[in-house]
């Protein structure tokens, strides 16, 4: 009996130790994504394109497997620093996805420097976001790209000679966004006829729009988010002007067109990326995939979220470590690495990314050109 107790202790103790090594910890990724709140549709978006990654890619680095931690910044500043806080401290991540907003990122990206932990912005465009920062990157292209791009297809190729901004001073993207184009346009030999300015949340931009249309200009840019574009879009047809309408990255969402309509016609925007721009062999397996998941066209921030998480993955694979100051070091290193939108190197703390150019014809997103730095 005491012999059969002892046969009996020694197994259940090797069943122990098994199941100990077999429950290897996670390394986990935070996400901290604009879920709910008035940009919602970003974080909605790096979401999927964020789940989906991870089936086309096994979840798993260095033997132990990758566990995303999601966190709703409800699309405020002040929310995104916490949200960063409560990953590092509370759920020890040893890196960030997100926010997909500059204001946001610019906010959270404290915390990031504060505790050394790696941040990504999939979408953050606005320069500031980077600058002077050891821990904070991102995965896109930056403003003053992308507004002198915004500014030379207008001079060059819309033959554009009278421009007009309105500008959401609320947002650090949209203010920055809307200065790179005009800088450029002067210095193309264009001239800035209106500036007006709304802030995020207004409804009625009648008093703005008017403006605008007594200054007769050739085109009407709008550096804003996709709300607030569809509302300016929609009013500024209703009083007459029929200026082609230019964006920014910030279009690149379905409810532009949804809360648009006809209004948002013939709109033309610099954006991340397209499907039929060129791709690698993992961004048409992820093309194939979205439609088949989602049921519905890919979209620039799923896709540039799926490259943040191949970036970080790609970094702790090299750093051969799930130490987030070698996960940063690594990250700084990253060259010509594939990932769903193309190819990536970053460069003190920036993607080296082209610019593709789009337009809405029967209400879907159409590619136009794409532009390299």
């Amino acid at each position: 009996m005491k012999k059969f107790t002892l046969v009996l202790l020694a197994g259940l103790l090797v069943l122990a130790l098994t199941g100990s090594a077999l429950a290897v910890e996670p390394i986990k990724i935070g996400l901290n994504l604009e879920m709910t709140g008035a940009v919602a549709a970003y974080g909605q978006m790096g979401y999927e394109g964020l789940q989906l990654i991870q089936e086309l890619v096994k979840p798993e680095v260095l033997g132990r497997p990758v566990q995303l931690v999601l966190m709703d910044n409800k699309s405020d500043k002040a929310e995104a620093a916490i949200v960063a806080d409560r990953l590092i401290e509370k759920e020890k991540v040893v890196a960030i996805i997100g926010t997909m907003t500059s204001s946001a990122l610019l906010s959270a990206g404290a915390e990031g420097e504060k505790y050394k932990v790696p941040m990504i912005g999939p979408s953050t465009t606005n320069p500031l976001v980077t600058q002077g920062k050891k821990y904070v990157f991102r995965a896109c292209f930056i403003d003053p790209f992308q507004g002198k791009i915004a500014a030379k297809f207008a001079y060059d190729q819309l033959k554009a000679r009278r421009a007009a901004i309105l500008v959401d001073v609320a947002q650090d993207y949209c203010v920055g966004l809307g200065k790179f184009f005009e800088d450029e346009f002067k210095r193309l030999g264009g001239r800035v006829v209106a500036k007006q300015f709304i802030k995020t949340g207004d409804q009625d931009f009648s008093a703005q729009l008017t403006a605008i249309k007594n200054a007769n200009p050739d085109i009407l840019y709008i550096p804003n988010y996709y709300t607030e574009i569809a509302l300016a879009a929609r009013q500024a047809r209703a009083l007459g002007i029929k200026a082609p309408i230019l964006s920014g990255d910030g279009a690149d969402a379905p409810e532009l067109v949804q809360i648009g309509g006809d209004a948002v016609e013939g709109l033309m925007h610099t954006a991340f990326w397209h499907e039929k721009a060129a791709m690698t062999p993992l961004g048409k397996k992820y093309v194939e995939a979205y439609r088949k998941k989602y049921g519905k066209e890919p979209n620039a921030f799923g896709a540039l979220a799926a490259d943040s998480y191949l970036i970080i993955l790609d970094a702790i694979k090299r750093a051969k470590s799930a130490d987030p100051t070698k996960i940063r070091d690594a990250i700084e290193a990253t060259k010509n690495l594939e990932v769903v939108t193309g190819t990536v190197t970053i460069e003190n703390g920036d993607a080296i990314k082209p610019v593709v150019i789009r337009k809405v014809v029967n209400g879907k997103f159409e590619y136009l050109a794409t532009v390299n730095p």
